[in-house]
C-alpha cells in the first residue's frame, strides 16, 4: 500500500514540482483526512519537509456513458500540502523521550512543530532519513536530540549490505565448511 501512495504522491505532487519525494510516513493530525510527512529532494539539492494531507473530494466526471452519473475521487484534487520547510532549516530533532515508546517528536525550526507518527518505528523512519538527507545536501549533522541511536545509526558490521560484506560473508561460511569438513568423525562401533 505505501509503495502504491509514494508512487502515486511522486507523480500528482512531487514531480510536476521538480522534486523526489525520498520518504514519506503516515502522521496524526486534527483535520479529516489524511496526513503525511514528506521529506523530498528537489533538482537543486535543496532537501525539505512538507506536510501533506490527503482528502478525497468527490467530483463527478464523466465515465464514458451518458446516463452513467457516477461519482469517483479525483486524484489531482486529493494531495496538498499544508506546510512546508526547508531541511536546512530545521535545529533540532527531540524525539522527547528514548526510553518510552512514544511516536510523538519535534521540529525545531523558528517555532516548535509537533509531529505524531502513526508509529515509533514510522518515527524513526522518517528521522534516519533527514540525517541522509542532511548529512549529503545541507554539508552538516542533523542535531537530535532524546533518540536512541541504535536505530538510527546502525554500527552493526551488517547493517552495510555492500559487495564487499556480501563477498566476506561468502568467505566466512566457506571457512566454517572447510573447517567442519577437516573436523574427525566417531565411528560408533
Amino acid at each position: 500500500m505505501s509503495s502504491l501512495l509514494r508512487e502515486e504522491m511522486q507523480r500528482v505532487l512531487f514531480r510536476p514540482a521538480k522534486q523526489r519525494l525520498v520518504e514519506f510516513i503516515e502522521i496524526e493530525e486534527p483535520p479529516h483526512g489524511r496526513h503525511f510527512l514528506c521529506v523530498s529532494v528537489a533538482k537543486n539539492k535543496v532537501a525539505q519537509l512538507s506536510i501533506v494531507r490527503c482528502q478525497i473530494s468527490e467530483t463527478s466526471l464523466k465515465s464514458g456513458s451518458k446516463r452513467s452519473h457516477t461519482k469517483r475521487s479525483s486524484i489531482q484534487d486529493c494531495y496538498r500540502r499544508t506546510e512546508t520547510w526547508s531541511l536546512q532549516d530545521l535545529t533540532l530533532v527531540d524525539g522527547r523521550d528514548p526510553d518510552v515508546d512514544d511516536p510523538c517528536f519535534l521540529l525545531h525550526f523558528d517555532k516548535v512543530r509537533t509531529v505524531t507518527a502513526t508509529s515509533c518505528s514510522a518515527k524513526y523512519t522518517i528521522v534516519r532519513a533527514m540525517v541522509v538527507l542532511s548529512d549529503r545536501h545541507c554539508q552538516r549533522s542533523l542535531n537530535l536530540r532524546n533518540f536512541d541511536w541504535t536505530y538510527i545509526k546502525p554500527t552493526s558490521f551488517y547493517s552495510n549490505r555492500g559487495d564487499c560484506v556480501v563477498l566476506s560473508q561468502i568467505c566466512f561460511y566457506a571457512f566454517n565448511l572447510v573447517c567442519l569438513s577437516m573436523c574427525p568423525v566417531p565411528l560408533d562401533a
